[in-house]
């Protein structure tokens, strides 16, 4: 079975390697296996500039130590290597393999430390080693300096490679309190830290390499797992050769007020494009002319008003429900929300004002959602209205607060965002860190109300639903422009048909998961 890569905290990523030693590895093999696992990616990926030459800044703490192991494994293989040690090496692990590595290559490699000047020698690669994941609070003296000087040589044009985390960031939070390294690429070890998916420009490219933790990864203490497209291809249901539309489903998307039609049309465009059978857009009488017309694949009918025209809309004809795109805020609307969630029993997925209009009410709508798969997909915004908690508050906690919605409510919630985070009742939890800037725009979330409507129609696992389809729909984002400026969802919506083009093929062993850089860092 294939290992799942969990998103850990500073404090869980530590236990894992605390296992691992206590099983019967010793804390200096890890240290090996990572730092030559490092250098032979930074090999693999930069191999065109390492002719010039390879800078290593090597911390007091083991992210030091992994950096001693690196400048050792290059300059076996005849790479010129010069390090800087700001602060001298203080772990065992860490003296130990700075001892190696000067006896194999020569204490001709470690330059004096000299402040701003000891950067100044024309490498185009950088290997960041200052401070690893343990560390914590604003980067000082010596160290802080060292950090300027990794900047320095990044606006002058230098790669940055940072081990395990950039040196600065915060491994639970992302945050950086003062300075902190911008890398290019970073090379993770076993896990992925949280601080790593949110501060993605800093991470730049994520790479998690296999260091041998093997079982102790999966500590029972609740990580969440990195979604990844081997796990979504191994989720989504196939489309048989002799499929017909009613055994790709029906999907009813209900919203579309007067004036907000188009977030309907959305909605019903991606479940289109993510293989359901059928879409009817269930809209204000007003809105049914302009829906057609915008979307005429897809069939039309006005809201309900009474529990036959529901079951005649919906009731006989749906496989699931999709309530929120357009809908609009108001008593009407909650009126309709809940006649509709009293009268129909499938899966749903709920959005936009279909929660707005629940604001600081979680137990009434847990009650109308209850005995069902569902699914609700707020931003941290809508979370925050819903809870009754500040936008402030939803993203300090963004990897814990949906969880404890999804144990209020009985349904599973969809936090979207950077990274976005499924969490279902019974604790369990997936992130999804797909996706690009080209996704803040707004009708970015009605394209994900139609994928993961229709992943609910066809599978109904609501969780499955909510952590592929944002997947899926991140996935796209990234394979429909390589600018920002200038995409728009029309782009990401047609990069939908690749987009669901999924390899269960293994990753490159060591690699156990790679996030591609994203954004214009700069």
């Amino acid at each position: 079975m294939r290992a799942l890569v969990r998103v850990v905290t500073s404090s869980e990523s530590a236990a894992r390697d605390g296992a691992a030693i206590a099983a019967g590895t010793p804390s200096r093999a890890l240290m090996q296996r990572a730092g030559a696992a490092a250098a032979s990616e930074i090999a693999l990926r930069y191999g065109a500039l390492m002719g010039g030459g390879v800078l290593l800044v090597a911390g007091p703490g083991n992210n030091g130590g992994d950096a001693w192991v690196v400048a050792r494994a290059l300059g076996a293989v005849n790479v010129t290597v010069r390090v800087i040690e700001p602060v001298a090496a203080k772990t065992t692990d860490a003296q130990a393999e700075r001892a190696l590595a000067l006896e194999s290559l020569g204490r001709s490699v470690l330059e004096p430390w000299d402040g701003a000047s000891s950067f100044d020698r024309g490498e185009s690669l950088v290997v960041d080693g200052l401070l690893g994941t343990g560390v914590s609070g604003a980067p000082r003296n010596t160290v802080a300096r060292a950090i300027d000087g990794v900047a320095a040589m990044r606006a002058r044009g230098a790669t940055i490679v940072a081990l395990d985390l950039p040196s600065g960031v915060d491994a639970t939070t992302g945050q950086s309190q003062g300075r902190a390294v911008a890398a290019d690429l970073t090379l993770t070890f076993g896990t992925v830290k949280r601080g790593h998916l949110v501060d993605r420009e800093r991470s730049g490219g994520i790479v998690v390499i296999d260091i041998g933790l093997g079982a102790n990864a999966e500590l029972n203490d609740g990580a969440p797992v990195l979604v990844d497209e081997r796990w979504v291809a191994a989720q989504v249901p196939a489309i048989a050769a002799s499929a017909h539309k009613g055994m790709r489903k029906k999907v009813a998307i209900i919203g579309g007020s007067v004036g907000m039609a188009g977030a309907s049309v959305l909605a019903a465009r991606a479940a289109l494009r993510s293989g359901v059978g059928m879409v009817k857009l269930v809209v204000a009488p007003e809105s049914i002319r302009a829906v057609q017309e915008a979307e005429p694949l897809a069939l039309a009918a006005p809201w309900p008003g009474d529990d036959e025209a529901i079951d005649a809309a919906i009731g006989s004809w749906a496989d699931a429900v999709v309530i929120g795109p357009g809908l609009g805020r108001s008593a009407a609307t909650r009126a309709l929300v809940e006649r509709i969630l009293t009268a129909w029993k499938g899966p749903a997925l709920l959005d936009a004002d279909a929660l707005n209009v629940f604001e600081g009410e979680p137990q009434s709508l847990g009650a109308l959602l209850a005995s069902r798969p569902a699914l609700i997909t707020p931003h941290p915004a809508e979370l925050g209205r819903l809870a009754g908690r500040s936008v402030d508050d939803v993203l300090a906690e963004r990897f814990d607060v949906g969880a404890c919605l999804a144990q209020t409510l009985g349904s599973c919630v969809l936090l979207k965002g950077v990274p976005s985070v499924a969490s279902a009742p019974d604790g369990r939890r997936m992130v999804s860190a797909s996706g690009t800037p080209v996704l803040a725009t707004a009708g970015s979330g009605d394209l994900l109300s139609g994928i993961a409507g229709t992943l609910l129609a066809q599978t109904g696992d609501a969780l499955v639903a909510g952590a592929a389809g944002a997947w899926i729909h991140g996935h796209a984002a990234e394979l429909a422009a390589s600018s920002v400026r200038g995409a728009t969802l029309d782009d990401v919506c047609a990069a939908l048909r690749d987009s669901w083009r999924l390899s269960r093929e293994p990753t490159r062993y060591p690699v156990l998961a790679e996030l591609p850089a994203v954004g214009d860092r700069g």
